[in-house]
């Protein structure tokens, strides 16, 4: 199992840049970060400096979306990132939450993110891509590489995923969610002629290593709030039962708006609805020994990456810990 860890792009900078250089030397082969440039700062300056303070380290956003950048420019900016650092880069896309709230624009289609990631990824890879009916290519991209990795929850999401995705993004660490997920998104895939076996499984979430329960469950509850985004979204549009499954649906019931100033920040007000069980469910909580039995249960389930969001109090901590107990475990 690889590992990877996300980061908002609060100032200053240079803590991102030193966290994710930390990050690399505990063994962490993946640096991603929030896209959502209203709430925080641009994460592909970011990006640049991180490529430079790290030797290895992928990087790439967890998620950006079709709505908020030019197609060509986003793979431009790719494509540069990755001729000046050695296709270091990966592409997670999905359909647009607060980056495209703030600014009052809906979340884009899932047609809209599909035909986004061949056009990005041709386009980056040195391809030629058809962009408003006129055949467009980068003409010094040698030798480009860049893999578009798709987030979502719900039936349809998951088969776009399978059809033409990467990789897959599931935004929770639940086993029974990541059980139906990573089953819809092979099923796709092998419906599709594709191999299964050949798309990358991430689950990412936040993890808080420790003893102190009540106090992590408070500093993690944000997260409840933020797939309470993507749910309400699914309860919308399937009902709160039958085609996704209770597990994802049936916390919500209490949600009664979200305010994105507080997005993905710990003490949130707007996920006081978000129940202790749904934390211990969707996050990891606990000694080092409750993560590494959490996330050998993932890793037989077929999740080839675990990304954890470090937004908490003791993020150093936690941090130190993956690297000497729990990243070796998952590694051997």
């Amino acid at each position: 199992m690889d590992f990877g860890i996300v980061l908002q792009t609060d100032p200053p900078a240079r803590d991102v840049v030193r966290l994710m250089k930390d990050a690399e030397d505990c063994g962490f082969r993946y640096g991603w970060t929030f896209d959502s440039c209203v709430l925080w700062q641009e994460p592909f300056v970011i990006y640049s400096a991180i490529l430079a303070a790290t030797s290895s380290l992928v990087v790439g956003p967890m998620v950006t979306s079709p709505g908020t950048r030019d197609w060509s420019v986003m793979a431009s900016t790719f494509a540069t990132l990755n001729d000046m650092y050695g296709n270091r880069t990966v592409c997670g896309i999905g359909r647009g939450d607060s980056a495209h709230r703030v600014v009052g624009k809906p979340p884009s289609t899932l047609a809209t993110v599909r035909d986004c990631m061949r056009v990005v990824k041709d386009l980056a890879e040195g391809r030629p891509a058809t962009m408003n009916d006129k055949t467009v290519q980068i003409p010094w991209i040698r030798n480009g590489r860049l893999e578009m990795w798709m987030a979502g929850y719900g039936p349809k999401a998951l088969q776009t995923v399978g059809e033409h995705a990467d990789g897959f993004i599931l935004q929770c660490a639940d086993p029974a969610i990541a059980r139906w997920t990573i089953g819809a998104v092979r099923d796709a895939a092998r419906a599709a002629g594709r191999d299964p076996g050949g798309i990358t499984i991430c689950v990412a979430a936040p993890a808080y290593v420790g003893e102190d329960l009540p106090h992590q469950r408070e500093q993690l509850r944000w997260f409840g709030g933020m797939v309470g985004n993507h749910v309400a979204d699914l309860v919308a549009r399937y009902g709160s039962s039958g085609a996704v499954p209770r597990e994802l649906t049936d916390y919500i019931r209490e949600r009664e708006g979200y305010d994105y100033s507080h997005h993905g920040k710990a003490g949130n007000p707007s996920t006081e609805f978000v129940p202790d069980e749904i934390v211990d469910r969707f996050c990891l909580l606990g000694p080092p020994a409750s993560h590494a039995e959490r996330l050998q249960e993932l890793a037989e389930l077929g999740v080839d990456q675990f990304s954890l969001y470090l937004m908490h109090d003791d993020r150093e901590a936690t941090l130190a810990s993956y690297g000497t107990q729990i990243i070796p475990k998952l590694t051997a």
